[in-house]
């Protein structure tokens, strides 16, 4: 088995991924269409015939990349980024998500295992540390640079 990849219309990955699989061929096995891979599907496949006859309905497939991949070429793919990759203590960051959105904030501490950050915000009479998701945050200015 290999992996193929499929040129798509730009946002309609997850359209084509799911068109792929619904398909009934044998032959193929898995699609994913990820994030970081824009105008782009990685289809699992015995070879690329079955490919070929599913993109042939699909309105948003626009061609099979010549050559194949292997499986460890595309496992990066497959095991998500933590969100609080990125961020260090002392970051200027703000809120994007909640109740505090809009806010800046500088961050105190980092929770990798439960993907949270904790803040103190700027603009607060009395400090007081926020705990948010690591995906309601954008950093502004790292110390790291």
């Amino acid at each position: 088995m290999s992996v193929f990849a499929v040129k798509t219309t730009a946002s309609q990955e997850e359209t084509v991924a799911d068109m792929i699989i619904t398909r009934e061929e044998e032959d193929i096995h898995a699609a994913l269409a990820p994030d970081s891979l824009t105008s782009y599907v990685m289809v699992e496949a015995d070879g690329t015939a079955a490919i070929e006859r599913a993109l042939e309905d699909i309105p948003h497939a626009r061609s099979l990349v010549p050559g194949e991949s292997s499986l460890a070429e595309v496992e990066h793919f497959l095991s998500p980024k933590p969100d609080v990759e990125g961020i260090a203590e002392g970051d200027i960051v703000e809120l994007i998500a909640g109740p505090f959105k809009g806010e800046k904030a500088q961050v105190q501490r980092i929770d990798e295992g439960k993907d949270q950050v904790t803040v103190e915000l700027y603009e607060a009479t009395v400090p007081i540390p926020v705990t948010v998701r690591g995906d309601q945050i954008r950093v502004l200015d790292s110390e790291e640079r």
